[in-house]
């Protein structure tokens, strides 16, 4: 009996936990425990309590990998944005974590992650086309 493949038109998000929860597993068998945790540093609007911005990752084995970040416009230039990465590495840090690691687009935030002391270890040309897209990292030492 062979598996179908099939082009999700729709993907749920039960199709993406289940394939997560298959990764996990395979990977904790292979690579020891990966220790998978997501983590959300969120940013609330101050009269409604909506969730309106934030930072979203997960630490796998000893690194922490930020997914999503956006500072809402209305905040973007207050330091909003340096403060959600601060609480994210201490967060990383006080899970044992080695490091932090990211990708950006050229047009998102290069600059501002090499302002945080990130180094970048990776390129990706034409991503989107006449662009690239970065990727960097930053060692947690326990005073960085």
């Amino acid at each position: 009996m062979q598996p179908l493949i099939v082009l999700a038109e729709a993907p749920q998000e039960a199709d993406h936990q289940a394939i997560l929860a298959a990764l996990i597993a395979y990977n904790d068998v292979a690579g020891g425990p990966s220790g998978y945790e997501p983590v959300a540093v969120l940013v609330r609007h101050p009269e409604t309590g909506a969730t309106i911005g934030g930072l979203w990752g997960r630490i796998i084995y000893d690194w922490l990998f930020v997914e999503l970040l956006v500072a809402p416009d209305e905040f973007r230039g207050t330091g909003l944005g340096t403060k959600l990465m601060q609480t994210a590495e201490a967060k990383a840090r006080a899970s044992g974590c080695v490091g932090v690691w990211l990708d950006t687009f050229a047009f998102q935030a290069p600059e501002f992650y090499r302002r945080l002391g990130y180094e970048q270890f990776g390129t990706l040309p034409d991503h989107p086309k006449g662009q690239s897209r970065h990727f960097f990292m930053k060692r947690l030492g326990a005073g960085a």
